[in-house]
């Protein structure tokens, strides 16, 4: 297990500092929103576990930051593993760290947007507030259709244009 250095814990900083602006001050409600973007993107390129971290701590300040309603742990969730599974997916696939293939990052990310956007989030929402599942779930996937395309390709340019720059190293892995 890879321990986690000072610069993991800053690079992790920022992102969920970047995913609660992007989650909740830029964002238009049910239009756009690209808080889940630093969560996949900590997930992909400094592992699983950080990616978790990022997604849960980020879910928890951002609700503190601005509330949308009465806490609820499912969400804290959806959003730790929305970290984890692109970071597992993205180390099974053995995605090269100077040059990610496109499709290893695609299938990353469409594997746990899937299963946390389009499946758990509509599940919890039914549960809990007792949203209609389908309709919910065909939302969220409209949703991602646009989003994992565009995560893909922005994660892949940004992680090859920090690679080349050095603020890659080797110790930080796509």
């Amino acid at each position: 297990m890879k321990k986690i250095n000072t610069s993991t814990i800053v690079i992790s900083g920022f992102l969920i500092a970047l995913n609660v602006v992007l989650s909740r001050i830029i964002t238009i409600p049910g239009i756009i929103n690209f808080g889940g973007f630093p969560i996949i993107f900590g997930g992909i390129v400094l592992g699983p576990i950080v990616g978790g971290i990022v997604g849960a701590v980020g879910d928890v300040v951002s609700f503190i930051v601005r509330p949308t309603g009465t806490f609820m742990p499912h969400f804290v969730l959806t959003s730790a593993l929305t970290g984890v599974i692109p970071g597992l997916l993205v180390k099974v696939l053995k995605n090269d760290t100077a040059n990610p293939k496109l499709w290893k990052i695609f299938i990353s990310i469409l594997v746990g947007q899937v299963i946390t956007s389009v499946l758990l989030v509509p599940y919890f929402r039914q549960v809990l507030f007792g949203h209609p599942f389908i309709a919910t779930m065909l939302n969220a996937a409209r949703k991602q259709a646009v989003n994992v395309p565009l995560y893909s390709i922005i994660l892949k340019i940004l992680v090859q244009s920090l690679h080349k720059a050095g603020a890659l190293r080797t110790s930080h892995r796509c």
